[in-house]
């Protein structure tokens, strides 16, 4: 393809042109950097519990109080290997912030070799 087909001239790009590029860089910056109450589910704590229990075979392994504003709970199952970290607030409802898998109990230190 020559420059001018790609619009590449050493022109500059016509409004247009210009709009869609930023429209376009717009749209995969929001993608990537949407506030991530936008992105985490939430429901009822006891639909969410039970749906741990029943699909991951998970059960609370730590929780701990942030403020009046809700409870932070470690959810985790040696058999799966599968771990979940939820908030619950006051009225019930329950918003999983992070999951993962390879869970492991006690603690674990990272080494530097060397």
């Amino acid at each position: 393809m020559t420059p001018d087909r790609l619009g590449l001239s050493g022109e500059n790009p016509s409004p247009t042109t210009f709009g869609a590029i930023l429209a376009l860089a717009a749209l995969c910056w929001a993608a990537f950097f949407v506030p991530a109450e936008a992105q985490i589910a939430c429901a009822d704590r006891e639909k969410i519990v039970a749906r741990l229990a029943s699909k991951y075979d998970e059960r609370q392994v730590g929780a701990g109080l942030k403020d009046a504003n809700g409870i932070f709970e470690i959810w985790a199952s040696d058999a799966t290997g599968t771990w979940t970290i939820m908030r619950t607030r006051p009225d019930g409802v329950s918003c999983i912030l992070a999951s993962g898998t390879d869970w492991r109990e006690g603690t674990i230190v990272a080494g530097v070799p060397g």
